[in-house]
């Protein structure tokens, strides 16, 4: 693995304070109905996506997940003012603002998205593996999920066939506990979501995701293996979401004790403790980071406040290919 120095825990810091603090100015606008619709956020997840990071090789592995996606692009390279602006659905978006908040898509830097279907994203995160196989392109795919798309029949059928075809892929179950609002142990007789790749013969194994050094060494493992062609590995990743399933959950199913509890192990914190107590920055450095943060935030929500709404053509030429579609009617 890619020794763990000084600057990846400075950047780590860095980079999991701008996720949190651009997720928290999404609730903002969210509530003045700037972003419409759903909005999952990542706020207490943050080290599982640091971790992957360091270990990916970004000009050939992939990503895919589910709707808690805005923070995942921007880590895999794509700029946060389109991001930002494709929850605003502004045309300079990611996908000319007509994706929104559940369908970041990014092919250049192979994120593909973003899926509001419950365990969507499964088995295209195999095909995308058995694509790679099949032209010897050397790329793994991790492939993310909730604990919630545990129950879906389309992860079975997935796991089969990535056993069955050696596929280069990781699939990895972010674990916060609750799937929307029901909890874990509601939805099965265990809790144990990493056995479940034991039935396929698949390596598998929990792995504490409030630390990125610890999630690093686990999918260094796993990725490793998928591209030596040794196959899949399962992994739940077991972490905390600090804000609701949505912004529209009231959060009946948890005590506030609980989720304070729970930040005490906030991961941005966890990271911040050892870069002071390693002394490999001072807290007037740290401010300056976070500072630098607060203004790349102001420049996103800037960017997209003053971006112009796609046009309405837009929304027939991505589904239409067809210029002379016979059975549109509307007047263009």
């Amino acid at each position: 693995m890619k020794k763990i120095t000084k600057k990846t825990y400075l950047d780590w810091y860095e980079n999991m304070y701008f996720w949190r603090k651009f997720e928290d100015k999404l609730a903002q606008v969210y509530i003045k109905q700037k972003v419409r619709g759903f909005l999952h956020l990542y706020n207490g997840q943050e080290a599982i996506l640091a971790g992957a990071l360091h270990v990916m090789d970004l000009t050939k592995d992939k990503m895919i997940t589910a709707y808690r996606n805005h923070v995942q692009p921007i880590g895999m390279g794509v700029d946060p003012k389109k991001v930002m602006a494709e929850l605003y659905g502004k045309g300079t978006g990611t996908s000319s603002g007509l994706g929104g908040s559940m369908h970041i898509f990014s092919k250049e830097h192979r994120f593909y998205g973003g899926h509001g279907i419950v365990g969507g994203q499964i088995p295209l995160g195999a095909g995308l593996a058995f694509a790679d196989k099949y032209f010897n392109k050397g790329g793994v795919t991790l492939t993310f999920m909730g604990d919630g798309a545990m129950r879906q029949g389309s992860l079975h059928e997935t796991m089969n066939l990535a056993m069955l075809w050696n596929l280069p892929v990781v699939f990895c179950v972010e674990n916060n506990g609750y799937a929307m609002g029901t909890s874990v142990e509601r939805t099965a007789n265990h809790s144990e979501i990493w056995k479940m790749g034991l039935a396929y013969d698949m390596p598998c194994k929990p792995v504490d995701g409030m630390k990125p050094e610890v999630v690093a060494e686990a999918l260094d493992e796993a990725i490793k293996r998928a591209r030596s062609g040794n196959g899949p590995t399962f992994l739940e990743i077991r972490t905390y979401r600090y804000r609701g399933h949505s912004m529209s959950d009231a959060q009946h199913y948890r005590t506030k004790k609980e989720v304070a509890d729970k930040q005490e192990e906030d991961p941005i914190s966890y990271i911040k403790n050892i870069i002071l107590d390693k002394k490999y920055a001072t807290e007037e450095q740290i401010n300056r980071i976070d500072q630098k943060v607060k203004n790349l935030v102001a420049e996103c929500e800037q960017f997209a406040e003053d971006s112009p709404y796609p046009d309405k053509n837009v929304m027939y030429d991505v589904v239409y290919e067809q210029e002379d579609y016979p059975f549109l009617s509307h007047k263009i």
